[in-house]
């Protein structure tokens, strides 16, 4: 099954998936309520950021998008860290979830390893614009981190966020469970909601990392 090929419909019923509302998965609520510095110079270039984003937002592509906006996100994050962990794009991957082999390359995830991805522990799929986007991006998401919660033997929780234009959603997974936020709207004030909470990810993986 390529995660292309799925909708949440399609994961619910192959693998017996449960939805949550966000207010009964805590593991989500956590994340999405972690603290987090942001310095000045960092909301100034958020600012910045915003501007480009909301003049151009409906005309850019996919590739666009990722080179303007979400990338210099991601960047402000630095989620390369000591060599444990990294931030990898487009890269094969795959694996067998009860008995469903799942294949893909997310458009981003933050997995160990240095210079190829090992475990991951957060799966991103981004998309060009609000409306008509090509496939089901969470479906999408959320397979990516299927399988990465069986490449972790169903040790720990995974995460994950997929961008509709200006629109970030972020998902968590546990089990047979899982739970997607609200949108965070990067054209208004929520877009230091969103670095905030991409900060504390990585703080979260940080603490993992350092346990093995």
């Amino acid at each position: 099954m390529l995660f292309t090929e799925c909708t949440l419909e399609k994961l619910d019923e192959t693998f017996g998936l449960k939805p949550l509302p966000l207010k009964q998965m805590s593991i989500l609520q956590t994340w999405l309520k972690g603290t987090s510095e942001i310095s000045e110079q960092e909301r100034n270039y958020l600012l910045t950021l915003q501007e480009y984003l909301t003049e151009n937002v409906l005309n850019w592509n996919e590739q666009e998008l990722a080179m303007h906006f979400i990338g210099p996100m991601f960047a402000l994050v630095q989620f390369g860290y000591e060599r444990k962990f990294n931030l990898f794009a487009e890269r094969p991957f795959s694996g067998v979830v009860e008995g469903v082999e799942m294949s893909g390359r997310p458009d981003g995830m933050v997995a160990t390893g240095y210079r190829e991805p090992k475990k991951p522990y957060f799966c991103f799929q981004e998309y060009k614009k609000d409306k008509d986007p090509d496939g089901d991006p969470a479906a999408q998401a959320l397979a990516a981190m299927l399988v990465a919660q069986e490449v972790n033997d169903h040790q720990i929780p995974i995460y994950g966020c997929y961008v509709l234009g200006r629109y970030w959603y972020f998902m968590a997974l546990q089990g047979k469970e899982y739970s997607i936020s609200d949108g965070y709207v990067a054209t208004r004030d929520d877009i230091f909601d969103i670095l905030r909470i991409l900060k504390v990810l990585k703080q979260m993986i940080i603490e993992r990392v350092s346990k093995q």
